[in-house]
């Protein structure tokens, strides 16, 4: 007798074939922080070029927002968590604290 298998049983290459779902690690806009900080923040934290850096200022800046990296959901929620605590921009006084960042779907 030869062993049955259901429709719904997928094999180990089936599971293993699926790509993890990818999330944006979104930086979000406030009047509290500077270009300098978030260039700086995203050097530290991503490990990205002053360039690179001036572009997610710039686009946070223009934009209301910013996708700073897309990623799987575990490196994702590191990244927002390294941002909410990177702390005050030095810069400003009125700057409390860190800046927001949030996860979203990347699909």
């Amino acid at each position: 007798m030869e062993p049955t298998t259901t429709p719904s049983t997928k094999s180990y290459s089936q599971v293993r074939s699926i790509p993890p779902r990818k999330w944006h690690v979104v930086l979000l806009d406030d009047d509290d922080h500077t270009y300098e900080y978030v260039i700086r923040m995203a050097q530290e934290i991503f490990g990205y070029s002053v360039e690179r850096g001036f572009q997610i200022a710039k686009a946070v800046d223009g934009e209301g927002r910013a996708i700073c990296v897309t990623t799987h959901r575990e490196l994702a929620e590191l990244r927002v968590e390294q941002i909410r605590a990177f702390g005050r921009d030095p810069l400003m006084l009125r700057s409390k604290g860190s800046m927001t960042a949030v996860l979203e779907p990347a699909d």
